[in-house]
This record gives C-alpha cells, sequence and structure tokens, in this order.
C-alpha cells in the first residue's frame, strides 16, 4: 500500500473516535490516540475518554497511548513520539493497519511533519534558572525564540511557558536530520461552527451531570496541586477554581463553555497551518462513515 498510517483529525467535539473505531472495525486496524491528557490515568470525563466508542459489534478496538502515565508524571511531545512509533511498528507487526486518532496538533504534527525531536531534561540548571523568572519575562522571552507559536496555552501557565522554553531551545540545538517519514492517508472532521458550539455546550452539560467535579474533586484528594490542574487546562482548570469558592457555578460553567469553543478555533487553525505546509487533508463534513470508508478504499487500498 501507498499508506502505512491512516490519521482521522479535527477540533473537538465532532466525533472522531466513534469514526475511527468503526473504520478500524472495517478495515482490520487499531487506534493510537493523539491526545495530550488521555494519557493520563484517572482523568476520565475531564479528557472526554468515552471508552464505549471503541466498543464496535459487541468487541473493543485495540486502542494505545491512553491510560499509561499518572498525572503526577511528565509527559510531552518526545515523550508521545517515542511511544507512537513503538505502537506504530507493533500494530505492523501484528498485520494491522495502524490509525492516529486525535486533535492535539503538535502531537498529530510531530508524526505528519517528521519532526526531529530532542529529550529534554525538565530538573536541569537553566529550569532552576528560568524558575526565578517572572512569567511576563518568560512570556516575552518565548515569543522571541519561537516566533511560529501557536499553541497559546503555553502562554498562560509559568510551567508551561518554562517547558516550551526548554524544548524550543533544545530543538534549536539539533541539526537537521529528520526521521523518515511515514506515509499517512489524512480524513480531517469538520462542522459548521454553531454546530460545534450546540456539540460542545450539550456534552459540557452531559459531564458535569455525569461526574466531572467529583472526578477533579478526586485528583485534589491524592495530591495533585491547583497549579498543576491549570496546567492540564479547561475543564480541571475551571472545575477546581469552583471547588476553591474562587468563581461561582455558573461562572464556572460559561467561561469553561466559552474556553472551550476558543480552544475547537484554535485546532482549526493549526489544521489550517499544516496544510499551509504541505500536508493534504482530505475534509468531511461531519463523521461521515460512508464518505470516510469510500475514501480509504479508494486511495490506500484502490490507489496501491
Amino acid at each position: 500500500m501507498k499508506y502505512e498510517l491512516i490519521t482521522i483529525l479535527g477540533p473537538t467535539a465532532v466525533g472522531k473516535t466513534r469514526l475511527a473505531a468503526l473504520l478500524a472495525h472495517k478495515f482490520n486496524g487499531e487506534i493510537i490516540s493523539a491526545d495530550s491528557r488521555q494519557v493520563y490515568k484517572r482523568m476520565n470525563i475531564g479528557t472526554g475518554k468515552d471508552l464505549e466508542d471503541y466498543v464496535v459489534n459487541g468487541g473493543t478496538i485495540k486502542y494505545h497511548l491512553i491510560d499509561i502515565f499518572e498525572p503526577t508524571e511528565e509527559f510531552n511531545v518526545y515523550l508521545f513520539q517515542k511511544l507512537f512509533y513503538n505502537s506504530f511498528n507493533k500494530i505492523q507487526s501484528n498485520g494491522k493497519l495502524p490509525f492516529l486518532v486525535g486533535g492535539t496538533g503538535m502531537y498529530l504534527s510531530s508524526i505528519l511533519s517528521s519532526y526531529n525531536l530532542p529529550e529534554v531534561n525538565f530538573e536541569s540548571q537553566k529550569q532552576k534558572e528560568l524558575e526565578k523568572q517572572p512569567a511576563n519575562v518568560l512570556r516575552t522571552y518565548l515569543k522571541e525564540i519561537n516566533t511560529n507559536l501557536h499553541n497559546t496555552t503555553d502562554l498562560e501557565v509559568k510551567e508551561r511557558i518554562i517547558k516550551a522554553i526548554l524544548t524550543t531551545e533544545k530543538t534549536q540545538e539539533l541539526k537537521e536530520s529528520p526521521r523518515q517519514r511515514i506515509q499517512s492517508f489524512i480524513i480531517g472532521i469538520k462542522e459548521e461552527r454553531e454546530k460545534i458550539k450546540k456539540n460542545i455546550t450539550e456534552r459540557l452539560e452531559l459531564r458535569l451531570a455525569n461526574g466531572m467535579i467529583d472526578e477533579v474533586k478526586s485528583l485534589l484528594e491524592i495530591g495533585l496541586s491547583y497549579e498543576k490542574l491549570k496546567f492540564f487546562g479547561l475543564e480541571y482548570k475551571y472545575v477546581s477554581m469552583y471547588l476553591m469558592n474562587e468563581i461561582n457555578y455558573n461562572d464556572m460553567f460559561q467561561r469553561l463553555n466559552s474556553a472551550i469553543h476558543k480552544f475547537a478555533k484554535r485546532q482549526m487553525t493549526w489544521f489550517r497551518k499544516m496544510e499551509k505546509d504541505g500536508i493534504e487533508i482530505h475534509w468531511l463534513e461531519g463523521p461521515d462513515f460512508n464518505k470516510a470508508q469510500e475514501l480509504i478504499q479508494r486511495f490506500v487500498y484502490d490507489g496501491t
């Protein structure tokens, strides 16, 4: 086959996981998650793991890179890439087709653009020196050394700013030696903006009704700090603010809902940049299984 990998990407709340599971069932595949928060155990509702989406015709599609790290542990794009290649090779050796599925732009790009990533020591002397600087100074420095910064969440939390600086500096030390590029057929799912907003709001209401606040409470109870929850962002940030009586329930809901809408918009901005950089994405209006199946049949199998 011309393609070794099928990628299903798109913003939050468009039905990527369920579509990928149905396609993996059809084409004898396994799924590799490209989600920066679903790697963590005990973070289920807020990250939207929705593991029932992997159940097709009474069987569970095998998935990788979900529930593999404790929330107290460090996870980053370097580790993601390393573990992706391990999973990719394992799936191929078992005679199955790998599906890369998610919405974390940097993680997707690290594979689709074959980033040659360095291993970064986040407990170095340089890290200790950066911690002494105020967040606004670090923010300015990061913008100077990374003029193509697209993940604006890196600018909100001091811990994220420091990690972004260390990663950027280490990457710039590397000489050009790109990895061998994996040939991936890429399907993108998009929806009308108002439809995505509606999906996000309804999903948030459902998650709050199904125990998301208790999930954040349990993370605080096992010793996760407020700063760490802010680092995880979105649901964990705003629910923890509510639990600490910094905002009331209504403010929490409204601010979180708005933040997720903005996040979905940033995801689409990242995907458009990927296209400008030469990555071809075949877009679907919604998670259309029949259309996706037709595309894979035509381009991945009939095109061999």
